[in-house]
């Protein structure tokens, strides 16, 4: 299986997603938008990931290969390959398929709890997503459901925290990927955001819930065996 990620920033990667898609026997290559690396043709891909970043949707003028990219994720999803888009990548799916994307009412940085939906049983997520879990965050924006799309999870600051789109397009506003590393780089590059706000953690009391990583990332890995189940 051929799989592509677009990344965005150089501290927004894959975290634990390549190593197990690669361990599985799976291709993987990237577009790097901060690099100008270029996309491939949607139909030589069998799944595209999209990952986060700081910058909005709507910032084509600061990085004009928003246009492409949004383009870009059509043409993936209308040639019925699986998508999984992540924080960021989860609002230009949103976009894409014609949701508004907006400044959420509160920001969420830090591990705060999700909760599953009652809807999610009907595609198997009972089997992917606890109940409830505590995972990490960080987003400013939000999105309304797309038409036809099913929510996955919501939290206490953000009612659409996830959807399911066709069976085979998953957007998500938290990240089960990140490792400590990932997190230092985001803490690093993004300390100005951590400001005193009712969902905004601090930096130690981020590090301090480290140790949730390893839980997050296996529930990362079986959403990522639900996906290839969905590859033509």
């Amino acid at each position: 299986m051929h799989i592509h990620y677009l990344q965005h920033v150089p501290f927004e990667d894959t975290g634990c997603i390549e190593t197990f898609l690669r361990d599985r026997g799976h291709k993987v290559s990237a577009t790097r938008f901060f690099l100008a690396e270029t996309l491939p043709a949607p139909n030589a891909l069998d799944g595209l990931i999209i990952l986060g970043g700081p910058m909005s949707i709507n910032d084509v003028d600061d990085h004009p290969w928003l246009a492409a990219e949004k383009t870009f994720i059509g043409d993936v999803i209308d040639a019925g390959k699986w998508v999984l888009g992540i924080c960021l990548g989860a609002q230009l799916i949103a976009d894409v398929l014609g949701a508004r994307v907006y400044k959420a009412g509160h920001k969420e940085i830090g591990w705060f709890d999700i909760y599953r939906s009652e809807d999610a049983a009907q595609f198997g997520f009972a089997d992917i997503l606890p109940q409830s879990i505590k995972t990490f965050h960080w987003h400013g924006d939000t999105f309304d459901l797309p038409a036809g799309a099913i929510l996955l999870a919501t939290s206490k600051a953000c009612k659409n925290q996830g959807f399911i789109f066709n069976k085979r397009v998953v957007g998500l506003q938290f990240h089960l990927e990140v490792t400590p590393q990932a997190i230092e780089a985001m803490i690093s590059n993004g300390s100005a955001e951590l400001q005193n706000a009712p969902y905004i953690q601090t930096a130690d009391e981020i590090r301090l819930h480290g140790d949730l990583c390893p839980g997050n990332n296996r529930v990362m890995h079986k959403l990522l065996r639900y996906l290839e189940q969905r590859s033509d």
